[in-house]
């Protein structure tokens, strides 16, 4: 092929040129980050570095199977990538090769913990997870009534093809209720027990989890996926030390690409086969290796000093808004404050719902969920939202800068009361109707984007709606 013909290769030309209508979303998609205040607590900002992975051309190689062990050819080289990843996976948590394996083959935390479910349960066997009203997340087991039909309706697969009873937190203190976990436990005799939620502002007691799960023959399994930044950096405390398997995402308060991890005690009880078959060839094909060299290069990052900073500052920026909105404002929160990189706001006393609140910061460019808060009955009718610190920490806000961002949820707050006040009902759609054309509205967002904008963002270089700052 001549040098002309190489060029003018269809497979050299940019997104640009092949897809307009694709390369304008993702502009705008780019400018709305750069200009919004980010508050998702699950959500973070990847590198440069890592972007340059997930665009890489190890996203052409197909590679089922482990190293050494493949089922196509050719995987000399995502061979040495995947060991890396895996071999910078224990290094990170401080893990000995001999106690301890991992899998880094899951495409993000729902497909880790499922594959574990797989790997080391029957169907039909007993979980015990926190609720998910109570914080925890869906994949630990959850039903709701069908009132249709008046009988439970499983959420996730996890209560499909197992049975799952949801511990829960004190209604009064916000904390796991270890007491009544115990007591259940002793009756449900579940086969795994897992710790560790998405909404759980304090951190965990593994000891009593242990303890627990001793007294009824159960696994124990952290779901870290929220603080493994934190327990990389030793910012929490280490689920290691009693866990029997440990599961994460990648992208949360670990800033890496999306994607998940598998660790598991190397034991007579035979977890490795039995986790890396029900990785594949169980639940998936051909693993994502453009994520996986993302996540090496990340867990590499994670053991320098720099990431320790990040994550300490994580930490004390939450704190700096928590106080803020409790101090300043007469807020209240969830279980009185946070240990870790998120806040749980409960909106109840203000007379407010987590789902209008989402609703407006919305429509003023900042980001968060709403979120049950203790007390709730339902995860789909709200009483909170639920704010993060890790993405906007990665952009560089300090102390200052959360007590600057409450201020704006305040101010997005009190305006929703007034809109709420106003409005023909109480429904969110009516609320929703009222936000259109709101000249307060329009002033809090233009505020809010100056505020954003101000701050640097990390990854490759920003396109024509939003010049590299």
């Amino acid at each position: 092929m001549s040098a002309m013909a190489i060029k003018s290769h269809p497979g050299l030309k940019t997104l640009e040129e092949v897809d307009t209508e694709m390369y304008e979303l993702i502009e705008q998609e780019k400018r709305r980050q750069f200009t919004s205040i980010e508050l998702i607590a699950s959500e973070n900002f990847a590198s440069r570095a890592i972007m340059d992975c997930l665009g890489s051309c190890l996203t052409n190689k197909y590679a089922e199977g482990l190293p050494g062990k493949r089922y196509y050819g050719g995987n000399e080289i995502i061979d040495q990538i995947e060991n890396m990843c895996k071999a910078r996976a224990l290094e990170a948590y401080r893990l000995k090769t001999d106690e301890w394996g991992v899998n880094v083959q899951p495409y993000s935390g729902s497909p880790a913990n499922f594959a574990v479910y797989t790997g080391l349960l029957q169907p039909h066997d007993r979980i015990m997870g926190l609720d998910l009203p109570s914080g925890g997340h869906l994949t630990h087991g959850f039903y709701t009534l069908d009132k249709k039909t008046m009988s439970r309706k499983p959420v996730s697969a996890t209560s499909v093809y197992f049975e799952s009873l949801p511990y829960k937190v004190h209604q009064t203190t916000g904390l796991v209720d270890f007491d009544e976990l115990a007591k259940m436990a002793a009756i449900f005799k579940p086969a795994l027990i897992v710790c560790g939620g998405s909404a759980y502002p304090r951190d965990w007691d593994y000891a009593k989890f242990r303890e627990i799960a001793d007294a009824n023959g159960s696994l124990l399994m952290m779901d870290m996926a929220h603080i493994s930044g934190l327990v990389a950096t030793q910012e929490a405390n280490d689920p290691f030390k009693y866990c029997d398997i440990v599961t994460t995402t990648t992208h949360k308060s670990l800033r890496g690409p999306r994607s998940g991890i598998i660790f598991f005690k190397k034991d007579a009880r035979g977890f490795e086969d039995k986790i890396n078959n029900a990785v594949f060839p169980a639940l998936q094909g051909g693993p994502h290796e453009h994520q996986i060299a993302g996540v090496a290069v990340q867990l590499k990052e994670t053991t320098k000093p720099e990431f320790k900073g990040y994550v300490q500052q994580v930490k004390k920026n939450i704190k700096a808004m928590a106080a803020k909105l409790v101090d300043q404002y007469g807020y209240a929160l969830a279980t009185g404050g946070t240990d870790n990189h998120l806040l749980l706001w409960d909106l109840r006393p203000a007379g407010i719902t987590g789902s209008k609140v989402e609703k407006i910061c919305d429509v003023v460019q900042i980001t968060l969920n709403k979120n049950a808060v203790p007390g709730d009955v339902s995860a789909l009718s709200p009483g909170g939202v639920r704010i993060g610190a890790p993405a906007m920490t990665t952009r560089g806000l300090v102390e200052k800068d959360f007590e600057a961002v409450a201020d704006l949820l305040h101010e997005a707050v009190q305006l929703a009361l007034k809109i709420q006040a106003a409005a023909p009902s109480k429904k969110l759609v009516d609320f929703s109707k009222a936000l259109v054309g709101n000249a307060e509205v329009d002033a809090l967002r233009e505020k809010v984007k100056g505020f954003a904008s101000s701050f640097g963002m990390p990854g490759r270089p920003f396109g024509k709606y939003n010049p590299e700052p």
